[in-house]
């Protein structure tokens, strides 16, 4: 299973969305999974990368929070939550969309 962060130059949700990530997969016992993180620095990567908005986490090349229509951007990305909109998904979310991504992939 390969885990990617992309993110946009100086991104402020960088951090956090690595530190949730980090924290959800020690939670679910792959605390031996790494993951990348890799920045989008102009608009022809981001359309070759269909990145719709930083930050974004990939597992096997998929948007685990991809929004269908949503166009190829070098911005900021909006995550709706239970709380409101934010920058970066919640832990139980990005937890529920790891484990959906693990099942659909088979396992690790």
């Amino acid at each position: 299973m390969e885990i990617e962060v992309l993110v946009v130059p100086g991104c402020p949700n960088q951090q956090l969305v690595e530190e949730r990530l980090r924290q959800v997969l020690d939670g679910v016992g792959l605390s031996s999974t790494v993951f990348t993180t890799r920045v989008i620095a102009d608009q022809a990567e981001a359309e070759r990368s269909g990145f719709t908005g930083s930050p974004a986490i990939l597992i096997d090349g998929r948007d685990l929070f991809a929004e269908p229509g949503a166009a190829s951007s070098v911005a900021c990305r909006m995550y709706r939550t239970p709380g409101g909109l934010a920058g970066v998904p919640e832990v139980d979310q990005l937890r529920q969309a790891l484990e959906s991504a693990v099942d659909a992939g088979g396992g690790v």
